[in-house]
């Protein structure tokens, strides 16, 4: 059993305890080589509860880290070995000050929806650089304990991604055997049948805002008969971003986002994307409403606009209101009817022989019938285009 400020690989002496697990201790340490240094030191101790997959894992953790370079994840420092009556492995990391999102939460903290959004944002940043390496990386453990919130820069949140005891990248994932790793309720189903792709990591991920909207463990949330989570009637989130976050925790793999990037651009649409910038309409002047004297004083002062061009409106207006005069048209009602007139004298020696070939085919009643309705149909064609083109007075608009 390991105490404070010993001295371990004759380097790290320890300071406090951060946490404990069968076979595995975290400390928080200082680095005597690097003054005012402290640093993380995961230690295992290989035997008893803890067998070889452990320490395959262990192993793995060290070796991925020590290929990663992104600034929100904990930077590699040390890996070593320390045979003392047990056989202990210890990985040092790099100390990131701040509280991790559950310990947030515990402590009563809420978080709003503005809030909850950064952080998704930061989340994804870090996946995308995981997902898109060669090989692939796949965190597999994204859960509030696992996400450090550090002093934020202005209004963005520092969020660190940490322990990468369950990562698996595409190299360990060939072959048959596989080891089950992830918490429940944060791990999709796939990920428990050794399945685990990128949209594992983006399941994750959704079910961790969805406890920091609601303060509830996704576990402990009911599901519907489709294995959905539960969780609408617990927030008050917008409705864009809660189907965001629905279509996250999907349980099929194939209704979520297939990558971060995907997920990353679709929540920077819904919510960061701009309106196209317009000019602002020019801004309206009240009128002052006028007196009876000075009514009557600017009512006789009008102003005369040009109308448009080819037309014969007339403009004018007042202090109190703008007239619009629209004169008939009598030139076309005009030309309408000699086109009417000519048509019919044109036609007029063809009448007969019509009415005769017709009187021969049908009976002479009939044709007078027939003959009638279609002169009331012009008859009626001819005084309604006359009433439009020649009302009783010019139109006129007034617009106070």
């Amino acid at each position: 059993m390991l105490e404070p400020q010993a001295i371990v690989n004759q380097r790290y002496q320890l300071e406090r305890q951060l946490g404990q697990n069968a076979g595995r201790e975290t400390w928080l340490a200082k680095d005597l080589q690097i003054e005012n240094e402290l640093v993380v030191v995961k230690l295992l101790a290989f035997g008893g509860n803890v067998q070889w997959e452990d320490l395959k894992l262990f192993e793995r953790e060290a070796n991925v880290l020590k290929e990663l370079d992104h600034p929100r994840i904990p930077k590699y420092r040390d890996y070593f070995s320390i045979d003392d009556r047990s056989l202990w492995f210890g990985l040092v990391q790099e100390y990131i000050q701040g509280d991790s999102l559950r310990e947030h939460i515990a402590k009563g903290h809420k978080f709003t929806e503005s809030q909850v959004k950064k952080i998704a944002i930061a989340i994804l940043e870090i996946l995308i650089y995981l997902h898109e390496l060669s090989p692939q990386v796949l965190h597999r453990d994204i859960k509030p304990s696992n996400l450090i919130l550090s002093e934020s820069e202005g209004d963005t949140p520092t969020i660190y991604l940490v322990d990468f005891g369950a990562v698996q990248d595409r190299a360990s994932a060939e072959g048959k055997s596989f080891t089950v790793v992830g918490t429940y309720g944060y791990a999709p189903m796939e990920q428990y049948g050794g399945r685990a792709v990128a949209a594992s990591d983006l399941y994750a991920l959704g079910a961790t805002l969805i406890y920091l909207l609601t303060g509830v463990s996704p576990a402990e949330l009911p599901q519907d008969d489709n294995a959905r989570i539960i969780f609408s009637d617990r927030t008050s989130v917008k409705p864009h971003f809660l189907q965001w976050i629905q279509k996250l925790v999907e349980p099929t793999v194939k209704k979520r986002y297939s990558s971060a990037r995907i997920a990353l651009q679709a929540i920077r649409e819904s919510f960061q994307t701009p309106l196209p910038q317009t000019a602002p309409p020019a801004p309206l002047t009240p009128m002052k409403q006028s007196s009876p004297v000075e009514s009557s004083r600017f009512s006789s002062s009008t102003r005369s606009y040009f109308p448009p061009e080819n037309s014969n409106l007339q403009v004018s207006a007042s202090s109190t209101c703008l007239k619009i005069i629209m004169p008939p048209r009598i030139l076309t009602l005009i030309g309408s009817w000699i086109i009417l007139g000519l048509v019919l004298a044109f036609a007029y020696p063809v009448f007969p022989l019509i009415w005769n070939y017709i009187a021969e085919l049908v009976n002479v009643f009939w044709v007078y019938i027939i003959s009638t309705l279609i002169l009331i149909l012009l008859v009626w064609l001819l005084v309604g285009v006359t009433l439009q083109q020649i009302p009783i007075k010019p139109a006129t608009s007034l617009i106070s």
